[in-house]
């Protein structure tokens, strides 16, 4: 079985759909609408922009986004037979599998990125990825320093020894010091401006949940695999409700593709921005075969 996977805030990357914006007449409109939907000139930031611009969460997850269903439209006669998408990819899946209209998902994506990005620079935190240590490791010493006011919890499962920690910026700094005393191999802070996938995001999540609950969702024509349960849905109420908890819950992002080759999937072709996801897929189960398409 053939699925589509989307990647999350990270992949970006200055010119990036640059060359599908030229290659096909219904890619360029689609983009276009983008700038009016948004009522500012993404493309201009995509396509010639700097980093500093780029980075900004209410730029980059519209801007990875729109790659991602550009990219997807050019594919859209392969057979799909189940979608996933990490994090911000999710909302690109859903587009992917029909839930979503791609006005509908922008605008929903675009709410996202405002409501966590408001909810970034309420409080100082940060997020660092470690590498080499069973998640257990993590997960025990998260719980052991963590309290209200100074709290770090796992936020992406990313694959097999590379776990993301999320949380205040001192608490995720005092874990990662504990980690390395445990012999993590490597610990790599994020280029993030806050918490994502901790319960410093629930601000957002209140916000994102009333966008949601106006939108309209239609029946999947194939199923998604979500980042709250990694489980297969095709339940609109059950994926908008999964799609509500994903701010505040882990990514389980190698429980997710492990569900999916039970499942029958043996191929994952990255649809957006990067090779990231390929990179994981690899990790989880180097017998399946991955792809990447990114322009």
């Amino acid at each position: 079985m053939n699925s589509l996977v989307f990647p999350g805030q990270g992949s970006q990357f200055i010119g990036m759909g640059k060359e599908l914006y030229e290659s096909k007449a219904d890619i360029k409109e689609m983009m276009n609408s983008a700038n009016d939907i948004l009522g500012f000139d993404i493309l201009d930031i995509m396509f010639n922009g700097t980093e500093e611009q780029l980075v900004q969460t209410k730029v980059t997850q519209p801007a990875v986004f729109i790659h991602s269903i550009a990219v997807a439209k050019v594919i859209e006669n392969a057979r799909i037979e189940m979608v996933a998408g990490h994090s911000l990819g999710e909302f690109s899946a859903l587009v992917g599998n029909g839930v979503l209209s791609f006005e509908s998902g922008l605008r929903l994506v675009y709410e996202r990125a405002l409501a966590m990005q408001e909810a970034c620079e309420e409080t100082p935190s940060s997020m660092a990825a470690i590498i080499g240590l069973a998640d257990e490791v993590i997960e025990t010493v998260c719980k052991e320093i963590s309290t209200e006011k100074s709290l770090v919890v796992p936020a992406n499962y990313n694959c097999p020894e590379q776990v993301v920690i999320s949380g205040h910026t001192e608490a995720v700094k005092k874990a990662c010091e504990i980690l390395k005393e445990k012999n993590a191999k490597r610990i790599v802070p994020l280029s993030v401006s806050g918490a994502f996938h901790s319960p410093l995001m629930q601000h957002a999540q209140d916000r994102l949940e009333e966008a949601i609950k106006k939108t309209k969702f239609n029946t999947p024509s194939v199923p998604i695999y979500q980042n709250y349960t990694s489980n297969a849905v095709t339940n609109i109420e059950e994926i908008k409700e999964n799609l509500i908890k994903q701010l505040t819950a882990p990514v389980n992002w190698t429980q997710i593709i492990r569900n999916m080759i039970a499942n029958n999937c043996s191929v994952f072709i990255e649809t957006g921005p990067g090779k990231v996801l390929q990179g994981l897929i690899r990790k989880i189960d180097n017998s399946v075969e991955v792809s990447s398409l990114s322009s």
